[in-house]
């Protein structure tokens, strides 16, 4: 791992006695949660630094100000960003030219490789020191970004220790933090808690529903989901259904649909994505962070994701890796299910989740693994990615 300088040893790169200044960009849910807990760190240390550029309600609730809605550049698939190509590039422009003139003390992006990349490349070229969180997944597809990564990024933030490995090998400096989300959660998360925090009630199952947090998301894993959870419920009569809408505007894209299953007991969330992986005994989840998120909470899990035929007959064919989960991806091997595109049908879902709810030797299995992993990624990430901002900082101003 890359040494960090001491992290009250940096200072703003002028002499206005501004206090430190650090923008970043987040585009989706994942990325606020990374970005608010770097936040945290950073104002425990230096208390009046303002943090600002793109990022959602949690970096918000940090004192964070967002110049653009988060949303805006929440878009997953080539046909989906080509439908929102002149909005996104607008927003980068106008924010390159905001940076360049105000020429914080760092710049991290975290995620969204494809708005962040080029920004960082822009960025670099004008003498403000980058940092990308959450490494881009060419060591899955895309390789040929590595020489883009070179000139845009002075330092890369690694959430998995074989992504270290691999920018390590090709020349990018790197430091492995873990996961900030193997901090937060418990080793051994307490389900009947979490379930009475929910006001979870009965004696039967409790199956977390989670089809992902952007509008494309919900609109294709919806009402696969839904119909799912009616064929489990043959299964489970007693079943209950709990979903964590990521927002308002998700739960009202939800609400319309969830009017055509009147017969299944579901009950919508603002948030608590977490309470309500801890509340569940199974999951069937988009694919994704909150993948991982699960795992953590040692939970039997059903990944599913389906994208416009375009774009998956494109991505399919240039990814490299056997798996999309990051369970299976760490452990190489499937540990959980992963029902994509036209494998991912109710019936299929059903058959995984009934495993998922009813096989204790798998269950038990699972836990063990999923213990294994969390074990492995808690490294109090974000104080280690404090240190290595700060180090950034200290070697552009050196």
């Amino acid at each position: 791992m890359s040494q960090c300088c001491d992290t009250n040893s940096a200072q703003p790169n002028d002499n206005t006695g501004r206090p430190l200044t650090v923008a970043l960009v987040a585009g989706e849910a994942s990325g606020d949660i990374l970005g608010a807990a770097l936040i945290r760190e950073i104002r425990q240390h230096f208390p009046d630094a303002y943090c600002y550029g793109i990022g959602g309600p949690l970096m918000q609730a940090e004192g964070f100000d967002s110049l653009y809605p988060m949303e805006r550049l929440s878009v997953m698939g080539l046909v989906e960003v080509l439908e929102r190509i002149r909005e996104l590039l607008t927003i980068r422009k106008q924010l390159r030219l905001r940076l360049i003139a105000d020429r914080p003390d760092v710049f991290v992006g975290i995620d969204a490789p494809d708005f962040n990349l080029a920004l960082e490349r822009s960025l670099k070229a004008n003498g403000i020191a980058t940092v990308h969180y959450v490494s881009p997944q060419v060591w899955a597809w895309r390789e040929g970004r590595l020489k883009k990564i070179r000139h845009s990024v002075d330092h890369m933030l690694a959430l998995l220790p074989f992504e270290a490995d691999y920018y390590r090998d090709h020349g990018v400096p790197v430091t492995f933090v873990g996961h900030p989300l193997a901090d937060q959660i418990a080793l051994q998360p307490d389900q009947q808690a979490a379930q009475a925090q929910l006001g979870v009630t009965g004696s039967g199952p409790v199956i977390g529903l989670l089809p992902g947090s952007r509008k494309a998301e919900v609109g294709r894993l919806g009402e696969l989901f839904l119909d799912t959870a009616r064929l489990l419920r043959k299964d489970f009569p007693g079943a209950r259904f709990l979903i964590p809408c990521a927002n308002e505007r998700r739960k009202k894209q939800l609400l319309p649909v969830l009017g055509n299953y009147p017969d299944l007991d579901v009950t919508v969330f603002d948030g608590q994505a977490q309470a309500v992986m801890a509340a569940s005994d199974a999951i069937l989840i988009a694919s994704g962070t909150a993948v991982l998120e699960a795992a953590l909470h040692k939970k039997p899990l059903v990944v599913s994701y389906k994208m416009s035929p375009i774009t998956y007959a494109i991505v399919s064919r240039l990814v490299k890796v056997k798996y999309v989960a990051l369970p299976n991806l760490l452990a190489d091997r499937e540990l959980v299910p992963e029902l994509l595109q036209d494998a991912a049908t109710p019936e299929r879902l059903r058959q995984a989740m009934n495993k998922a709810l009813t096989d204790q030797a798998y269950r038990d299995a699972l836990k063990v693994s999923f213990t294994d992993i969390h074990q492995q990624l808690k490294r109090d990430a974000s104080k280690l990615a404090f240190a290595a901002v700060m180090s950034v900082i200290a070697r552009k101003n050196s």
